[in-house]
């Protein structure tokens, strides 16, 4: 991966002597012809950037020049501070592949087919590559968007049509919840953890999922779980000498954050062949390899259920995992955003708290942070920027300074904060919305179940693929075995080989997926992550196009 991240920087600067080498031609020679000037000098044989710039020199070029640098203020950044070889290394050396350099190309797609629809061999773009259920069609829970609705308008519950045109029980909620937002406005500023209200609420439903107490000191809602990673990589990463122990393949924020705060990545290798088991031997064996090297291992990330990968944990696993990091001295870091996507009929999702509770360890005996958001489960509601953290077993002087850092961005947003109470706490039996909420809620859980199974079979019916069946999550991670020629033809190129099939994917099918590489990967194995959110009357025509692709694909390169 570092060669390829090399090889991004150097084609950043390699743009950047293109664009400049464009913008110094000679005024009079573009501006003699604009006709002759698309047959001298091909728009397509230039980056995109310096093509938009010569069609505006283009079109200016006859009009008088206001000021003598205007030209050169505008488009040679030769002058300013900042440039690719001055700024943090860290951001350079941070990847995200999620919405790298396919997605880039993907979404120039987008805008080439919406100015010329016959411009590429399909019409439209299919985003297979993140987690966002709205934007592929999933519609949001009803009793959820009605309480925000109320909460973001509390004028309406004052109104008689208001009775008509929401629950009951929602009107309640709202009432419930605006009580405790200062000022009554979901505009105003919260406290620092988020609102004492809404975390009470979360502590409820977190007690009935688990069957222990939570504390809603230990809850700190944030924007996203992602943000509250990053809270975490920056109190627990001092220098390159600490280490996070990732697995692999692994979630890319967990690489990237580790990268922007200086510190290591200690990657374990989940078992493929074993449904992407993960293995004790393999955490201490990983653990000791990275003391040789001077690393202090401080935390261990555990994603569960897996993303990319997709597994759900065994509770017996999740044991032993509790006891590794109690022996190890290790802080728990549990990605547990996916609780609700579980699909298989013998496997169910267990908290890691809980788990830990079971054990008999208390508050003192491990330091463990449980990551929730509601961007996924059957909720997806991934605009809205919710989530927490529930932080267990660290001092009250590292709280202090938890509480200083989360006070730096002074609060989550308060839609957020809402939904993530609403998720931890929905409608019961015997309230108005129950039948309906439980309604949509299994409606959308039974159709991803559908719609992984099926793009499951499909994947393993292609000649060289194999993919390990999704018991959560969102997502397949199928393995792809690619002929040597394809793989010379990705060298030659400059790409990682699962890179060079993906680009290759999008360019005849407009399906966006995101190449192993990006998730990092057991050496000389390829994959790409697909999402299972396209609706499912999509996904026939998915598997269709997919299919045919990577028929061609193999004949091409077939030895």
């Amino acid at each position: 991966m570092r060669k390829f991240a090399a090889e991004k920087t150097r084609k950043v600067l390699a743009h950047r002597k293109i664009f400049n080498s464009v913008v110094q031609l000679p005024t009079a020679s573009l501006s003699s012809s604009s006709s002759s000037s698309s047959s001298s000098l091909s728009r397509k044989s230039l980056p995109h950037s310096s093509a938009a710039f010569l069609s505006r020199l283009l079109n200016t070029s006859a009009s008088p020049d206001p000021s003598p640098s205007s030209d050169s203020m505008a488009s040679d950044y030769s002058s300013t501070p900042v440039k690719i070889d001055t700024i943090n290394p860290k951001v350079l050396e941070c990847e995200y592949a999620v919405r790298g350099e396919i997605v880039s190309l993907a979404q120039k797609l987008q805008e080439d087919l919406k100015i010329n629809p016959d411009s590429h061999p399909f019409d439209e773009i299919l985003y297979c590559n993140i987690g966002n259920p709205q934007s592929l069609g999933q519609q949001p829970i009803t009793f959820f968007r009605e309480v925000l609705a109320l909460c973001d308008h509390p004028a309406i519950l004052d109104k008689s049509e208001t009775q008509g045109l929401f629950s009951a029980d929602s009107i309640e909620r709202a009432f419930q919840i605006l009580d405790q937002i200062p000022g009554r406005a979901t505009g105003a500023y919260s406290h620092s953890q988020g609102i004492k209200g809404l975390r009470d609420a979360i502590c409820a439903g977190i007690e009935a999922r688990d069957g222990f107490p939570a504390d809603p000191n230990d809850i700190f809602l944030t924007d996203g779980a992602s943000p509250a990673v990053h809270m975490m990589m920056q109190l627990l990463i001092r220098s390159k000498n600490d280490g996070i122990l990732c697995p692999i393949p692994q979630y890319p924020l967990y690489s990237a954050s580790i990268a922007l705060h200086g510190g290591t990545l200690v990657p374990y290798y989940l078992d493929e062949a074993t449904g992407w088991g993960m293995e004790i031997s393999e955490l201490k064996n990983q653990l000791e390899t990275a003391k040789s090297k001077g690393i202090h291992v401080r935390a261990l990330v555990v994603i569960n259920p897996g993303n990319p990968t997709g597994q759900v944990l065994a509770e017996n696993n999740q044991q032993q995992i509790v006891d590794f990091c109690k022996k190890e001295g290790l802080v728990l870091l549990a990605d547990e955003v996916y609780q609700e996507n579980i699909y298989v009929p013998d496997k169910q999702f267990h908290s890691f708290k809980k788990v830990a509770r079971s054990m008999g360890y208390g508050e003192k005996d491990i330091s463990l942070v449980s990551f929730q958001s509601v961007s996924k489960g059957y909720y997806g509601e991934c605009g809205k920027r919710g989530g927490y953290m529930e932080i267990t077993g660290f001092s009250p002087e590292i709280r202090e300074q938890i509480y200083k850092v989360a006070s730096v961005n002074l609060c989550s947003n308060i839609s957020g904060q809402i939904l993530a109470s609403l998720v931890m706490n929905p409608p019961k039996v015997g309230d108005e919305s129950y039948e309906s909420y439980f309604a949509e809620k299994d409606a959308i859980l039974s159709s991803l179940a559908r719609r992984a199974k099926s793009l499951e079979e499909a994947l393993n019916g292609l000649e060289g693929v194999s993919c390990n069946r999704a018991e959560g999550a969102m997502y397949l991670f199928p393995r792809i075995d690619l002929p040597k020629k394809a793989i010379e033809a990705a060298e030659a190129a400059k790409m990682a080989p699962d890179a060079f099939y993906a680009k290759r994917l999008l360019n005849a099918t407009g399906i966006v997926v995101v190449p192993g590489s990006g998730f990092r990967q057991v050496p000389g194995t390829w994959h790409f992550r697909c999402t299972i959110l396209p609706q499912e009357d999509r996904i026939p025509a998915i598997i269709s196009r997919l299919t045919d692709f990577h028929k061609g694909f193999m004949d091409e390169f077939r030895a």
